[in-house]
């Protein structure tokens, strides 16, 4: 997908017994990996060592390794002198045809001098700064790449025409086969949305739309569909958060809703196909700043819609000029009334998004929640706007390995835009800078005052949804008070030691 958040491996080790957990970047080498593995056991940073699951099977260590969870550990097991003196015979052999083949390509001897050069500079980090460190400077030298590709990109705001046909046609999409365990898991809210590759979520998506009987029902083109999706992934920038891996994580959300809340029997069909489109193209083109920073620095997009939506308005603008071309149109076969419809139910589920009309929306449900009739169009409309919300803000619905990575995406694109705030002269949200927000203050509030009293609102239609989604957002919030209060506690400790110190 091209995140940032998209760049890390999560694998746990046993350690005697003790979890320990490591994370590194999928740039990082096999070597590298191995020096953290080893770090992390607290073994000498050359051991040799292999990795076992929980089936005393071999893992190869490389950044494509398998992830594993805090329940299935990976066993580190160093090898005894008469397995490393094999191993090391038939390495030497190995390396020394390795060596005479190289000899004869490349010039063996600059290549010398640039791993030479290449190992001291990586193990002179090492011991200045640990392997923790490393990282996180190669995680702030892709964010300063990220930062200056929005900045560059942003007085660009409506698309080159160019990026309205795909990159790549459907011969060269690679057409993947579901396993029933992942058809399965896509209808459950836990679905972990960290695992997949973009050709995977394309199909993914592509699937959901065959499922539903969408595809059928409305006759809609399957290369069409393809092309349509292969466009709506090429118009999502490579932002931390607002990417085309978020726009793969509302849509299945709403795909999960609609078999849990047994919407199929509830709503029409054209209602899914338009609760459905809406997901997917809602963020499309995000430029990785929102409507309060659009309308400040007066920029095009907050010009040319009055600053009412700004950015929701050219998701949906950017979602019909992808419609609009033939190649991509998988509503070529609705007549002219029927397209309006859709058009206009998708623009209002869109602009739903805009989360400064959250409590507007909310307020207008609650007043039909008590009498809710399905055959109430406007009823339903206000249903689908409410639904189309919790799935756009419903990543501490899902598993904490799965929500968490979700925060740190967030509060790093609040930080490219408080940082940018600052320098240009604009008023800061508290929420977004890095000098006064954490995790637990950002998510505390959020969860208790949006997210709770909003899916316990949708919960009075279907309570079904109390166990696997107001459950989670309750245990999330117990989670991140307590880690304030941890917080709290330190820095008051921090603070009496200073004092006493200053005595």
């Amino acid at each position: 997908m091209g995140s940032a958040s998209s760049a890390y491996r999560m694998i746990y080790l046993d350690v005697d017994g003790r979890i320990q957990k490591v994370v590194f970047s999928r740039f990082c080498s096999p070597c590298d990996i191995k020096e953290l593995f080893c770090m992390a056991v607290g073994l000498p940073r050359n051991t040799t060592f292999t990795l076992l699951d929980d089936t005393g099977s071999m893992v190869s260590i490389d950044p494509t390794m398998p992830s594993n969870s805090e329940r299935s550990p990976y066993k580190v097991v160093p090898l005894t002198g008469g397995q490393l003196a094999d191993k090391e015979e038939l390495f030497q052999n190995v390396l020394t045809q390795v060596a005479e083949q190289f000899s004869r390509a490349f010039k063996i001897n600059e290549l010398k001098t640039e791993v030479t050069n290449r190992l001291a500079m990586l193990e002179k980090r090492v011991e200045l700064e640990g392997m923790k460190v490393v990282e996180i400077e190669k995680c702030r030298s892709d964010i300063k790449k990220l930062r200056e590709e929005m900045t560059s990109r942003n007085n660009s705001s409506f698309l080159d025409d160019k990026k309205l046909t795909p990159h790549r046609d459907v011969p060269s999409y690679p057409k993947y086969h579901l396993s029933k365990e992942t058809i399965d898991a896509l209808r459950q809210p836990i679905f972990d949305v960290w695992q997949w590759e973009p050709n995977e979520m394309l199909s993914c998506l592509e699937h959901m739309y065959h499922d539903l009987g969408l595809v059928r029902d409305f006759k809609i083109n399957p290369i069409t569909l393809k092309r349509w999706l292969l466009c709506v992934h090429d118009n999502y920038r490579n932002n931390p958060f607002h990417n085309f891996r978020h726009c793969f994580c509302v849509t299945q959300m709403m795909y999960s809703m609609i078999y849990l809340c047994n919407l199929q029997e509830k709503f029409t069909q054209l209602d899914l196909l338009i609760l459905m489109t809406a997901a997917v193209c809602h963020d499309l083109d995000h430029p990785g700043y929102n409507n309060t920073y659009q309308i400040n620095a007066r920029s095009e997009l907050a010009v040319r819609y009055n600053d009412i939506s700004p950015l929701e308005n050219h998701h949906c603008a950017v979602a019909f000029q992808i419609f609009s071309q033939p190649d991509c149109n998988i509503f070529s076969n609705f007549d002219a009334e029927a397209f309006k419809q859709i058009r206009q139910g998708t623009i209002t589920l869109i602009l739903a998004t805009d989360m400064a009309r959250h409590g507007e929306i909310l307020d207008s449900f609650r007043q039909k929640v008590d009498t809710f009739d399905f055959t109430n169009e406007e009823h339903v409309t206000c249903l689908k706007m409410v639904l189309i919300k919790c799935c756009d803000i419903s990543n501490e619905v899902r598993p904490m390995e799965v929500a968490e990575p979700w925060v740190d995406c967030l509060l790093e694109e609040y930080f490219m835009q408080s940082d940018r705030e600052k320098a240009e002269g604009l008023p800061v949200a508290p929420f977004m800078d890095r000098d006064k927000v954490t995790k637990p203050t950002a998510q505390i509030g959020f969860i208790k005052f949006v997210l709770i009293p909003m899916f316990e609102t949708v919960m009075k239609l279907f309570p079904q949804i109390e166990e696997v989604m107001l459950q989670p957002l309750r245990e999330s919030r117990d989670r991140y008070e307590e880690l304030k209060q941890i917080d709290d506690t330190m820095k008051e400790v921090q603070k009496q030691s200073e004092g006493g110190k200053n005595k």
